[in-house]
């Protein structure tokens, strides 16, 4: 790569090979589009999510906690949820933007994704609030309960869709995303560093497109229990995929993705710590599909788990945790684990860090790793 004055030139660059307009990528106003439409999306998040909370409040949108979770979260227990949709409201409103400034009507696959995992999402907390289980808190008046029965009502109290049935519909959405991808965006390759021409995936491109999506959706929906965590390694991820499309002169994605993080910082105005509103699976579900969208659209989306470190680390502790309990509950009659709680951000607490602690470290870890992300995308 050779920088020449403001701009950003290259003779050999890999990335610049699915550029629809090859000097756009020289042009550094794209850059300043998109970081006004993150203060835009800031903005926006910030007029949004007074009347949004004063409404959560009053309708007593309040999230339950989780009973095996660590003990200094059960205060929160009420806390309204759904705050997702102020991030969502107002990246819908810089997506219009987008389209009235680039014409790209490439944009409607992100606008899609931010709409339907964002209702599956909303469904999911509707069914979570405080106040819709107490009949499930007693057992039956006569005392008669069976054992199936007493299980059933306890797997009840988790409340929410079931995690079977929430996947399913995000492998829906994201195979629906993964054809869209490969049929009228005409997208089936990935770049990999240090290698300068991309790898064709043909017929693997969706089954992997696919997948991925509704992981890394569930990845951030797994990362979201602790008071900016989620909102803040968002933001830095959507920065970094901001500046690879940059990088690429891909105009939708620079803008969508600096638009985005606006829109969570300007959530985490109201989810700092003590947080007045929760982000939700309303919020987390899409943030997680959104990412992974603008990735597959960098054709980047290998450097995806590096970028989104946080997240897999979240996720594979969950995956870990079940899998080791299952195999030595199997092998011995008794389920062991090998982290306290999960996800990992629980197990932490369990160890002593505050809640703040492991937020700010996760982020910063988060950050260094989109930053990471971006170097191998150079090269």
């Amino acid at each position: 790569m050779i920088i020449e004055g403001n701009f950003l030139a290259s003779n050999t660059t890999k990335i610049g090979e699915i550029v629809t307009n090859p000097t756009a990528a020289l042009e550094a106003k794209w850059i300043a589009y998109g970081l006004g439409l993150a203060a835009v999306g800031f903005v926006l998040s910030l007029i949004i999510g007074r009347p949004l909370l004063a409404w959560l409040r009053l309708k007593k949108i309040g999230k339950s906690i989780r009973g095996d979770g660590p003990e200094s979260h059960i205060v929160k227990t009420g806390t309204p949820t759904m705050g997702g949709i102020m991030i969502i409201l107002a990246i819908l409103i810089v997506c219009a933007l987008v389209i009235w400034i680039t014409g790209r009507w490439s944009v409607l696959l992100p606008i899609g994704i931010i709409i339907s995992c964002g209702v599956l999402g909303a469904v999911d907390d509707m069914l979570s609030l405080v106040g819709w289980d107490q009949a499930l808190l007693t057992q039956p008046e006569n005392g008669i309960e069976t054992k199936r029965e007493k299980r059933r009502r306890l797997r009840r109290l988790n409340r929410g869709l079931t995690a079977r049935f929430k996947m399913a519909w995000l492998l829906v959405i994201s195979l629906i995303a993964a054809i869209v991808l490969n049929g009228p965006l005409d997208l089936e390759k990935v770049y990999v560093p240090f290698i300068r021409e991309p790898l064709v995936l043909g017929w693997l491109y969706i089954p992997i497109v696919t997948i991925v999506i509704a992981g890394f959706s569930n990845a951030v929906n797994l990362t979201d229990g602790l008071d900016t965590l989620a909102g803040l390694t968002c933001a830095f991820a959507f920065m970094a995929y901001a500046i690879i499309g940059f990088l690429q002169g891909q105009d939708q994605v620079v803008l969508i993705g600096f638009a985005a993080a606006g829109a969570c910082l300007g959530f985490l105005w109201y989810n700092a710590y003590p947080a007045h509103v929760f982000m939700g699976d309303t919020g987390s579900l899409t943030l997680g599909a959104l990412l992974a969208v603008l990735a597959f659209q960098t054709n980047q989306w290998l450097l995806l788990p590096i970028i989104g470190g946080v997240f897999v680390a979240e996720a594979a502790s969950v995956i870990i945790q079940v899998s080791y309990f299952k195999i030595t509950k199997r092998l011995t009659g008794t389920g062991k684990r090998i982290f306290k709680i999960t996800p990992l951000h629980h197990h932490f607490e369990k160890s002593g860090w505050s809640e703040t602690q492991v937020s700010v470290r996760f982020a910063l870890v988060g950050m260094v790793l989109a930053m990471v992300g971006v170097a191998l995308a150079l090269l």
